[in-house]
């Protein structure tokens, strides 16, 4: 059996780490790279940090804190913000990430998807997808950027992203986000059925039998963590670190 993956998802914003809820609400976790040194002594199999405010400001990746983050990070670290071009894409390459993650950008233009997966192969490209319930509980994906429904339907979406080039979804409840209340296991459940490529769940994971529903249950590859692996419980401090995971499968 394949051991589960669960994923650290870290949000950047300026040169710090927040937490959010529902994408909003933010909280300070700490400084990026002595976060990632936490990581590195609780040998966290791989990383993701994602740069909220990049695209919302319209900045490019920022390398310099990016290849701070990479001298500092041993396991495999995935990046996404502020990814507008192939040259964005190949210096975080030869900066040392693993993978990068597209969401804005790709929902702007699909086919730099395409033009990405050509380039540097499919394994490397992470689509994330955010999804938020609409009136009448209908969920449509969101752009947290443009703060506003895309009218795409989240399945047609995740498909269509697969058939684009991704080697990999992130998808996102921002109903859940930071809830701890538990995932949206029947929309994990429909985009897994849908897909082929991995799929990481992520947004409102506040236990482990959450983790567990994700993967068993909703089909998921893998589990993004942000609240459970950077507070000590729900409504309590900052505390990095990671959940005992033994006997987890």
């Amino acid at each position: 059996m394949l051991r589960t993956r669960i994923i650290p998802v870290l949000l950047l914003k300026g040169e710090s780490l927040v937490k959010t809820i529902k994408f909003k609400n933010f909280t300070y976790v700490g400084d990026p790279c002595n976060s990632l040194r936490i990581f590195n002594e609780l040998e966290v199999d791989e990383l993701m940090v994602l740069d909220i405010s990049a695209s919302k400001e319209k900045k490019s990746p920022n390398f310099s804190l990016i290849k701070d983050m990479c001298s500092e990070c041993f396991m495999p670290l995935s990046y996404g913000g502020g990814i507008r071009t192939i040259e964005h894409a190949k210096k975080l390459f030869d900066l040392g990430i693993e993978k990068i993650v597209l969401n804005t950008y790709a929902i702007e233009n699909h086919l730099f998807i395409s033009q990405l997966s050509s380039y540097f192969g499919s394994q490397a490209i992470i689509v994330s997808i955010d999804i938020r319930k609409r009136r009448f509980a209908k969920k449509d994906v969101f752009s947290n950027t443009f703060k506003s429904y895309l009218n795409l339907d989240p399945i047609d979406w995740a498909k269509q992203a697969e058939e684009l080039g991704a080697g990999e979804l992130l998808l996102t409840s921002v109903d859940n986000e930071g809830t701890w209340q538990g995932m949206d296991f029947d929309l994990i459940k429909n985009i897994s059925q849908n897909i082929s490529i991995p799929l990481i769940a992520h947004g409102g994971a506040g236990n482990l039998d959450h983790i567990k529903k994700a993967i068993h249950e909703g089909g998921a590859s893998a589990v993004g963590l942000g609240s459970m692996v950077t507070f000590q419980k729900k409504g309590m401090g900052v505390l990095i670190h990671m959940p005992k995971l033994e006997n987890f499968n």
